[in-house]
Parts: structure tokens; sequence; C-alpha cells
């Protein structure tokens, strides 16, 4: 091999190895010291703080796809975001009930997404932000950013090794926002214990309605690759996921699905949630 050619395939081979976090998908692997909780416990924490951030700086857009204003975001917003980010770190989470849990580590997960993106702005993809560990780590879901209860996280903490194996629900997918156009929306209020199923399930309508989560193009079903990259979590088999999809779709959508038998084609739009 000489050594132009030779060159040109480490090149392509650091190349796939870039894209591959990208595409791969994150087993859920349990943390067992968090599945800790209190059933009997009824003390709720307080995310109004997010409430009031998401209410000001949060944008639907006439194509359906919720957008964050980042660059719109004053110093005293960004501080109160910090102090918030701070309070649910500060918690002893393990002395809650799983509902008040499960809707702290959503918002948790959401609200330090939003810090990332600002930290950084102005950026085209949170691919971009490339502060996850390793040569080709891609994006900042492995980079450990916050501690909770002396124990640091990351994104992927949050989300593979709490979420997903603690409550093996998949709606999950529907409710942490990767801050891309092709992710499900950010949700335009934090989550809390009282409105969780209801907030779960409009989650799951929303985006399974959307063209980005589900569209038949030139008469075949195309879904949002999370499908694919998840597909354990929403069936092992095609039909499995389409059955999980008509449990959401209404309208045309729900009509056409039931002709479907396989899954044609995934596609997903890394593009940022930014307001324009």
């Amino acid at each position: 091999m000489n050594a132009i050619a030779a060159r040109l395939a480490w090149t392509l081979t650091a190349l796939a190895l870039w894209a591959a976090p990208a595409q791969a998908s994150p087993k859920a692997e349990l943390w067992p010291r968090w599945t800790a909780h209190d059933a009997a416990a009824t003390t709720a924490i307080d995310h109004r703080a997010w409430d009031a951030w998401l209410a000001r700086y949060l944008v639907r857009d006439a194509d359906g796809v919720n957008r964050v204003g980042y660059g719109t975001v004053s110093a005293d917003d960004r501080a109160v975001l910090d102090r918030y980010v701070a309070a649910l770190a500060a918690e002893r989470i393990g002395g809650y009930a799983r509902p008040e849990q499960m809707a702290y580590w959503i918002n948790l997960y959401n609200a330090l997404t939003v810090q990332v993106v600002l930290a950084r702005f102005p950026v085209a993809s949170i691919m971009d932000i490339k502060i996850s560990p390793g040569l080709f780590a891609a994006g900042p879901w492995g980079k450990k950013l916050v501690a909770v209860e002396g124990e640091m996280l990351s994104l992927d903490d949050i989300e593979h090794r709490i979420l997903r194996p603690i409550w093996r629900d998949p709606r999950i997918h529907y409710v942490v926002n990767c801050a891309s156009i092709g992710c499900p929306n950010l949700a335009p209020r934090a989550y809390t214990a009282a409105r969780l199923e209801a907030m779960l399930d409009e989650a799951a309508r929303d985006y399974v309605n959307h063209p980005r989560g589900a569209a038949i193009v030139e008469g075949k079903l195309v879904l949002s690759r999370i499908y694919d990259w998840y597909r354990d979590d929403f069936g092992t088999t095609d039909a499995a996921v389409i059955q999980h999809l008509a449990g959401y779709a209404s309208g045309g959508l729900a009509a056409k699905l039931r002709s479907f038998k396989r899954i044609s084609d995934y596609r997903y739009d890394w593009g940022l949630n930014v307001a324009r």
C-alpha cells in the first residue's frame, strides 16, 4: 500500500469511528445506587424556575418543532438556569418517591443540555460540541457534567444508566431532549410527578404524529432513527415498532399504519433546535 492509499485508509477509518457514537445504541445498563427511593415520600421538588425559563425562551415554530432562543438568553437568565441545575444537584434524590425521581431526572437532563449548548453557542449542531472523552467521541453526552449525591454524572449516565433501566418505559425517548431538530420536542413546561403520565403520553403523541417521527414517503414507512438506535426499547421487530406507533398515532397516520408490516427507512436531523 503506498503512502497516499495508507493515509486515505486511515482517514476513512477515523471518520467511521468518529461517526459511530451517533449511530450506536447505548445499552440500558443499570447503575444500582440510583435505585434507592422512598415509596412513602410525598415531598415535591420545586421546578418553577425551569417553568419560567422555558416560558421565556422556548418557541413553538410553525413546523411543529419547539426551538430555543439560545442567542437571546440574558446573562441574568443564564444565572437562573445555573442556579436551577445547582439546586437539583443538591437534592438527595434517593429520598423521593419514584414519580418524583423520574420527573427530576428528565428535567435535569434537559436543563443540562440547554446549559451545555448555551456555554458554546453559536454552534450548528450539538454534535459539534465535542467534549466527551475519547479521541473519536462525538457530542457532549459522555462528559461528566454534574455531581448528584457526590457522584459525577454525564447525560449518558442519566439516560442510559438511570432513566431507561429503572423505568423501562419507551416514552422516555420522547421526553429527553438532545437539542436537535430530529429529536422529540423540549417540553414547554417542567415535568412533575403530578402530571408525569399525562406529559409522557402527550410527548409520545406529539412526536409520533409529526413527520420527523413517522411519515409515509412515496408509499413507504419512514421513521426517526430513534426507532432504529433504540429498537429494543420499542420492539424487537418492525411489526412491534409499528404497533407501538399505532398506540399514539391519530388521524390519517393511524389509518395508514394498519397497512404496513415493515419499516423502509430511517432519518434524523442533527441541526440545532435554535429559534429562527
